[in-house]
Formats: structure tokens, sequence, C-alpha cells
């Protein structure tokens, strides 16, 4: 069962128990169209990149939630890549020349997971977020048809998980720290289900995700580090 709050909006605000139906679709479409999304200028000696935060259902039940929840795609990289193997990730990748971002957040979820949507399953996008490693990412939300059926790649994943969207209002979450190599806090997201932790980049994203669309408030997340072997 699920409540509702107010928000300054006067819209409802999203609880716990994140079921995947089109009230909730209707509210992450509405926060992230109210939300001034920052975009960089091209420039900076930064390469433009894109990934997907997509929003699927959870097809089974576990001791992390139900089937019918609500859920993002998260993927482990497969361990023979040159750059960032083994590691947890949004699907994405670089952008083209001749690509928009939501474009090429498209075709990576293709690519990687063998999902295959169109413009019409985007629900908005994020802050453009830029990383130690020289990329510019784009984060666009995508919300993936009950039916959506995947086929990862192997020689890019070498799993994909359906994390519960409740997973990112862990009590306990974010957890934010300092470095000796940085000015600038780190942030991370506990996440039991994958044994230990998503780091920035990508636990930057999905912060920032987790505070405008679900939470409808207007967070921003580029002061945010992400861990020394991240750097690279």
């Amino acid at each position: 069962m699920r409540a509702a709050l107010s928000t300054a909006a006067g819209r409802p605000a999203i609880l716990a128990a994140m079921r995947f139906d089109d009230e909730l679709r209707e509210a992450i479409r509405l926060r992230l169209a109210d939300f001034d999304m920052s975009c960089r200028p091209e420039g900076h000696g930064l390469k433009r990149a894109a990934v997907a935060i997509t929003v699927v259902t959870r097809d089974e039940d576990d001791a992390y939630g139900r089937a019918g929840d609500a859920a993002f795609l998260l993927t482990r990289r497969a361990p023979k890549l040159r750059a960032h193997a083994g590691q947890l990730a949004l699907p994405g990748g670089r952008i083209d020349a001749d690509e928009t971002p939501q474009q090429a957040a498209l075709r990576e979820l293709e690519e990687e997971i063998g999902l295959g949507l169109d413009e019409r399953h985007i629900l908005g996008r994020l802050d453009d977020y830029p990383t130690r490693s020289g990329y510019l990412i784009a984060p666009i939300v995508v919300w993936a048809p009950h039916d959506a059926a995947m086929a990862p790649n192997p020689a890019e994943v070498a799993h994909v998980y359906r994390i519960p969207l409740a997973e990112l209002r862990r009590p306990e979450s974010p957890e934010i720290f300092s470095i000796p190599e940085s000015d600038r806090p780190v942030i991370r997201l506990p996440t039991p289900m994958v044994n230990g932790h998503i780091n920035a980049p990508t636990a930057a994203l999905l912060y920032q995700f987790r505070e405008v669309a679900l939470e409808g408030r207007a967070t921003r997340v580029e002061h945010f580090d992400q861990p020394v072997w991240a750097w690279r």
C-alpha cells in the first residue's frame, strides 16, 4: 500500500513502497520537467558521454523487494574491458559526433544490454557531471515498459541488477566522507544487493536522481568527488 505526502508544489511525494505504475512514471516526469537542469557548454577539455538511469519493474520477489516494484538498472562491467573492468556502472558511453545525449544513452542501452527503446521512453535529464577521468556525463532518465526484453552483451556486461528504487532511500544513504587527495567530499551509496557500495560518479548521478525525481528537491552534485581509483 502506498500513502501520499504533500510537497511544496502540491504534488504527491513518492514513498518507500514504490510500485512500477503510471502514477510513479508521471510523478518522475513532472519533477524532472520542473528541475532547472544545468548543462555545461562544449569544451573544457572533457569528452562528452551519456548514461541511462533506466526505471524498470522487478520481475521476482526476494529479500530486497517484490515483483512489480520499481527498480533501476545497474550493470557490472565485463572483467576484460580495457577501462573500468568489473566496476558497477549505469549503461552508457561516449556521445558520437552526430548524436544528442538522449540518442547516445538509448544506443548504449541497446548495445550493452539489448534493451531497445526510443525517445518516447525518456522522462527527462539531470545535470551534467564532470569526472576525474575526463568525461562530462549527461544522465538521461528512461522508463522501460513492463514487457521490455533484455539480452546483455557478455563482451561489455558481466551482470545486470534490478536495484529497487527504495534502496536509494536507505536511512544510511548516502555516505559522504573526505579523502586526503581532495578538498571535495566523496559520495557513495551503500547497496547490500551488490555486497558493497556504488561509488561516484555513478553514486553522484543516482543520488541526484533520488533527490530530484523521487523527493522533488533541486539538489546539485557536481561538488562531490570520486574515489582515487576512479580518477583514471
